[in-house]
């Protein structure tokens, strides 16, 4: 059992000064915060699985202690166990100290020596009770081992029970499992009647046997990690090859320009290097956490993995115990088996651009430069009241005041009036996966429709004016704004409100990632604008802000990024940025370059039909935007 330290060295018995991790001798004894201790080696092997953290949890009782820069090595020296340990080595010889402790009579009170052991008695003897054993025929059948024997690993006794020392008659041969404690039959029967009682044999069994289960599966997360770290490295080649072939490329250019092109070689080589760089660290770091994960499988299972286990006192079955539970949770952790071919796959699509046989240029690598380029900008017939994705290439714009009525329009140019049920009004509409319509037909109401124009159900919500905006999320939920400050997120039916979420600002505009987190827009209710992140629950990250004047329409796209547009209208300007999630933060990728539009009012619409498509629309505009990145 680990010592907690004393002011004093005390005289220590054998059993005192085994390690709870080890089973062996302390080889210098380490202190915790807690107060117990452990051989230092035991320490850094228990360590080497928690490199990521300042801290030690206590293998026995958990409580942490804080560690420095040198980790295990600047934990202080237990001075009064590790006296102990030397005045046993300089009594006993420094032998193992399991194998050195040689047991007492258990068939006398004199307490001697034992130097035999009776397996039929199940005792061992000294040699005043060997002398029986020997000469009375009462004994004759009785099978004598010698303890040298035993010592020296000649034989093998088993295992062996103690006596109890309340109960003097009684082997300690069950495991209280809550007290943690070795206790008899009638401490059984006496004290520890609701407790979890197991035999000991049977909870050593189970011990052993989860160890044995732990090593076959670090063997099998090993091989598996090793052949993830194998596959890295075919990636590896494979980047290499992609980016050979750029090389290549670009010397193919260089030498028809040769001299004058010297430099903008330079800038090339350097970019494929930095792309390179870039590569090679993500797919360093996925080796590295792999390589990490090893070390701590090899190390926790060493801990764990001991030969002992059948000897263990209440301390090391609890540490040994826990060891076993976190190495469980280590093996299930997932293994990262697809980013190294996402990051192939990155390396892969960029391509050599050679420049115009006019231009003294070599060109340059495609996909360096984020930028926005305006496909196809095409006339509305009214003002555009409304806007939804149809497909991913097109989209259904809803007119307002003297044009009415709906219309699908394509990348092409391509314009095809869309059918709405004459009840239904004209406000804002969204098409769901199944085909059905959701239409709102003022500030108050909005209507869903089955794909043969029946109505299926009617929303009601509070409203300020003009009508409901509306959207869908990925799993086809209805999604409304009333511009007030809430949102309304109702099943794809319409029938049923899943969630009323209170806003900080007024909200014109809503959409949803795949997550479930809705990204607002005021749009242009408010000065100054907002776009803000919010969980279904309510909680809000940091709001974006534009200058005064400026308004934000937010849309999201399948792979849950946010682009944004800040609408000048004053200065007649757009620009469209693209911003990751960090929780409920938004974090700026991309300010994307200025865009050409024409504006016809502050109220515009952005939407997100692919990853490399974007929609605007803004009064009498539609503009479909291709994004490259």
């Amino acid at each position: 059992m680990a010592e907690k330290i004393e002011v004093e060295k005390a005289s220590c018995s054998s059993q005192d000064l085994i390690c709870p991790l080890c089973l062996d001798i302390f080889d210098e004894p380490t202190i915790l915060t807690c107060g117990h201790t452990f051989c230092r080696k035991c320490l850094k092997k228990y360590d080497l699985t928690h490199q990521d953290i300042d801290h030690m949890a206590c293998p026995l009782c958990r409580e942490i202690t804080k560690l420095s820069a040198n980790r295990v090595d600047d934990l202080r020296l237990n001075v009064s166990i590790n006296g102990c340990v030397d005045d046993y080595h300089a009594k006993c010889g420094g032998m193992n100290a399991v194998l050195e402790l040689r047991p007492k009579c258990t068939a006398c009170k004199l307490q001697q020596d034992a130097v035999s052991f009776c397996s039929t008695c199940n005792n061992y003897i000294c040699d005043k009770c060997l002398q029986p054993h020997q000469y009375m025929t009462m004994f004759e059948d009785h099978e004598i081992i010698s303890v040298e024997d035993v010592i020296e690993g000649k034989v093998s006794i088993g295992h062996q029970f103690e006596k109890c020392s309340i109960h003097k008659q009684e082997n300690k041969d069950m495991f209280c499992d809550d007290c943690k404690a070795r206790v008899c039959l009638r401490c059984v029967v006496v004290g520890h009647k609701v407790h979890n009682i197991k035999n000991q044999s049977d909870f050593e069994h189970e011990l052993r046997q989860k160890v044995t289960a732990l090593a076959q599966q670090c063997a099998a997360k090993k091989a598996e990690l090793e052949k993830n770290i194998q596959n890295i490295e075919e990636q590896r080649h494979e980047v290499h090859t992609a980016m050979q072939k750029l090389l290549d490329d670009v010397r193919q250019a260089y030498s028809i320009k040769v001299k004058e092109l010297e430099g903008n070689l330079q800038d090339l080589i350097e970019q494929i290097n930095e792309l390179k760089r870039g590569f090679e660290d993500d797919l360093n770091i996925l080796k590295s956490k792999d390589r990490q994960r090893i070390k701590s499988i090899c190390s926790s299972i060493t801990l764990v993995d001991n030969d002992r286990l059948g000897r263990l006192e209440t301390d090391s079955l609890s540490a040994h115990n826990l060891l076993c539970d976190e190495l469980g949770t280590m093996l299930k952790e997932v293994t990262d088996r697809t980013t190294a071919e996402v990051i192939t796959k990155k390396a892969q699509e960029k391509r050599f651009n050679p420049a115009d046989a006019t231009c003294l240029d070599l060109g340059g690598i495609l996909g360096s430069d984020p930028k926005l380029e305006i496909m196809k900008c095409i006339d509305l017939r009214g003002w555009m009241v409304g806007m939804t994705a149809c497909t991913n290439t097109s989209v259904a714009i809803v007119y307002g005041r003297n044009a009415r009525g709906t219309d699908i329009i394509d990348t092409a140019g391509g314009t095809e009036r869309c059918d709405i049920p004459h009840d239904a009004g004209y406000g804002d509409i969204v098409i769901q996966q199944d085909s059905a319509l959701c239409v709102s037909s003022g500030s108050t109401k909005a209507h869903v429709y089955s794909p043969n124009g029946s109505r299926k159900a009617t929303i009601s919500v509070s409203g300020t004016g003009y009508y409901l905006t509306l959207n869908r999320s990925p799993s086809n939920e209805i999604l409304i704004a009333n511009i007030a400050n809430k949102f309304y997120i109702y099943d794809p039916s319409g029938s049923t409100l899943k969630h009323a979420v209170q806003t900080n600002y007024l909200t014109r505009q809503v959409s949803s990632t795949r997550s479930g987190l809705i990204v607002t827009s005021s749009c242009n209710l408010t000065n100054p604008n907002v776009v803000t992140v919010y969980d279904r629950d309510g909680n809000a990250g940091e709001s974006l802000q534009a200058p005064e004047d400026v308004y934000l329409y937010a849309a999201v796209d399948e792979q849950d990024r946010v682009y944004v547009a800040s609408v000048d209208y004053k200065n007649r300007k757009v620009v469209i940025r693209l911003y990751d999630l960090d929780g409920l933060n938004l974090k700026e990728r991309v300010e994307f370059n200025a865009l050409d539009m024409t504006l016809g009012s502050t109220w515009c619409y952005l939407v997100s039909l692919s990853p490399d498509l974007l929609a605007f629309a803004c009064r009498y505009k539609l503009y479909f935007i291709k994004v490259s990145l």
